[in-house]
């Protein structure tokens, strides 16, 4: 096991094989965002979750055609990485959706898995842009802030929704 993370992590040796690491991680995440976006949309109850999530996985293709254009600015082969940490993160999303009902209660349960997500991606884009001003990528800074500022926007959102209402109606049904 120990072997397999140390060549997992030779490429990590500069700042460009961190950079292209977690670019690699991003466009697998993205992708299989996109498709988990569908399920999660089917299962959802409250009207402006399902319509945040709709429009938020347009958005998410928009960030995998600006990744495709970092791969290209960079001269990276455009690859996908997977990343453990999100795909225990899809699988707590897939299973909570399993094993509730539909409703209040399970869309705060998803908005709070998708924060999750969200946050991971907004740490992710910070250090690519963080990195890409290291490197002197000044083509891709710009692509990342756009998809970093999406992201934050959508956590904002996400909390909006759940403060306004689904937190609200989920712990009435509590009592």
């Amino acid at each position: 096991m120990i072997a397999a993370v140390a060549k997992d992590y030779s490429e990590a040796r500069e700042l460009r094989g961190l950079f292209e690491r977690q670019l690699r991680q991003l466009y697998w995440a993205e992708g299989v965002m996109v498709a988990m976006l569908g399920d999660i949309i089917n299962n959802s109850f409250s009207k402006d979750l399902v319509s945040l999530l709709e429009q938020h996985r347009i958005v998410t293709n928009s960030h995998i055609i600006r990744l495709e254009k970092i791969f290209l600015a960079t001269g990276i082969p455009a690859e996908e990485e997977t990343y453990e940490a999100v795909q225990c993160l899809l699988k707590e999303a897939h299973d909570f959706i399993e094993f509730t009902t539909q409703g209040v209660v399970r869309d705060a349960g998803i908005i709070g898995v998708l924060q999750k997500i969200k946050h991971y991606e907004i740490a992710c884009y910070g250090t690519m842009r963080s990195f890409a001003i290291a490197l002197r990528e000044e083509d891709v800074v710009a692509l990342l802030e756009e998809t970093l500022n999406e992201e934050k926007g959508t956590d904002l959102l996400l909390s909006a929704i759940a403060e306004s209402h689904i937190n609200i109606e989920a712990a009435d049904k509590e009592i």
